[in-house]
């Protein structure tokens, strides 16, 4: 792996295991707690997302594996406790990890159109392979920031 595949693989991983910790030692109660404001998301549904768009992206997009993905359903996710964030987080960084150890500095220039199911909201247009896994720090940092705030105002109005 080159350095600079390397270092976005590290960054994307630290970032999920960042969102790992921000919803441990939530109970149900504060992991679907929303806030009061219209299309506001639980700290649920922003992990669910955050995890979704990196498989996407990174795996679907980036290392042209067959991934699913049901980008609506990630805004309807609930469940009872972190436990399977965490090992989701867990094994996708795992999954990402290995999935990117395979790319040469050559293929982060390789330019393609992703498809729709990945790609989420709007028409697909061509980026590089290195522009899609830019993407996935981007959005994941964004979210990540979102999880915390809800996370703080879920514990507060517990």
């Amino acid at each position: 792996m080159n350095t600079e595949v390397e270092t976005l693989s590290r960054q994307i991983r630290s970032l999920l295991g960042h969102v790992a910790e921000a919803v441990q030692g939530l109970n149900e109660d504060q992991l679907n707690w929303r806030p009061p404001i219209a299309g506001a998301n639980s700290a649920y549904v922003i992990a669910v997302h955050t995890l979704g768009n990196a498989r996407a992206w990174v795996l679907g997009i980036a290392c042209a594996q067959d991934v699913e993905r049901d980008r609506p359903a990630e805004f309807l996710a609930s469940g009872p406790d972190a436990a399977a964030l965490v090992d989701e987080a867990r094994d996708l960084s795992q999954q990402i990890e290995s999935a990117l150890a395979s790319l040469t500095p050559s293929d982060l220039d390789r330019r393609l159109v992703p498809l729709p199911k990945y790609w989420g909201e709007g028409q697909p247009y061509e980026i590089s392979v290195r522009e899609a896994l830019f993407h996935v720090v981007e959005h994941a940092a964004l979210h990540l920031g979102h999880l915390q705030l809800t996370r703080d105002l879920a514990l507060r109005s517990a």
